[in-house]
């Protein structure tokens, strides 16, 4: 009988994240289409061969040219300029709901430390990091897109590896401005630079993934309320049918959403909710 993946002894989560920060290889790649889809190609692979264990690997691209967002999107990704990369996690547990939200307060977190909730980087739901450059009233908010997160994830085995893929502006582009709706991190760090980034982001990534795979989205909802944007403002499924208030999370990571005829829970992906969103924001 193949044996399951070893586990680390001990139940400590923050011990667990770093050890598998001592044993997760990373690979870098000048380009590439999708390192998410690289990873998923890798994991099958191993399936196929009968493997029952994937180590955790992170996944560098300089440039990906078919980047994917959430609805099959493009995300637009350029070398030196910007950071993209997947980083391949076979969890404990199989229930990740929450799991992308989880990942965007390590990011914020890890990014924007200093800030006061909700700092200058906000988590619109379920899987935005927007730079907030401020709001005129509870109702308006001034932002831009800073990055995105997608997880996917393939069986291996009896479990499943996720594929966690993030992408982020790091550098500002010559054009940009304001109002092209796109935020880059060296507006917080001028320093900024795609390695420096990573290096910030890596660990308290993998400190994330370990407690949530111990705990799940619980020991995160907190710190996604603080940076809620979507909390106490309008918003609207993708078809316009239906439209609320935010009303915050639940415990299992979905959207609440105050319809006025009483508070629904949103976690299907048919509900792209958007604020009045800058003409122009990639996905």
């Amino acid at each position: 009988m193949p044996l399951r993946c070893a586990r680390m002894p001990g139940n400590d989560a923050r011990q667990e994240a770093l050890s598998a920060a001592r044993a997760a290889t990373i690979e870098r790649v000048a380009a590439t289409g999708s390192t998410n889809d690289d990873l998923l190609a890798r994991i099958r692979a191993a399936a196929a061969a009968g493997a029952t264990c994937f180590a955790p690997l992170l996944l560098v691209a300089e440039r990906q040219t078919a980047g994917r967002g959430r609805h099959g999107r493009r995300w637009h990704a350029t070398a030196g300029r910007s950071l993209t990369f997947s980083l391949a996690w076979q969890p404990d547990r199989s229930d990740l709901a929450g799991l992308s939200l989880a990942v965007g307060v390590a990011i914020a977190d890890a990014l924007d430390p200093a800030g006061e909730p909700p700092g200058r980087i906000g988590l619109k739901w379920p899987n935005d990091l927007w730079l907030v450059d401020g709001a005129d009233d509870a109702a308006q908010l001034r932002g831009r897109k800073l990055g995105g997160i997608l997880v996917e994830t393939a069986p291996l085995g009896e479990t499943r590896v996720a594929v966690v893929g993030v992408g982020i502006n790091v550098v500002a582009q010559a054009v940009q401005d304001a109002a092209s709706g796109v935020a880059s991190v060296d507006e917080i760090d001028p320093a900024a630079t795609p390695e420096a980034t990573l290096e910030r982001i890596a660990p308290a990534l993998l400190e994330a993934l370990a407690r949530f795979d111990v705990a799940g989205f619980a020991p995160f909802a907190a710190r996604y309320a603080a940076r809620d944007l979507l909390r106490g403002r309008a918003v609207s499924a993708a078809d316009g049918a239906t439209t609320g208030i935010g009303a915050g999370i639940a415990a299992d990571g979905a959207l609440l959403v105050d319809t006025g005829a009483g508070v629904v829970a949103v976690t299907s992906g048919e509900w792209r909710l958007r604020l009045a969103e800058p003409a122009g924001s990639s996905c």
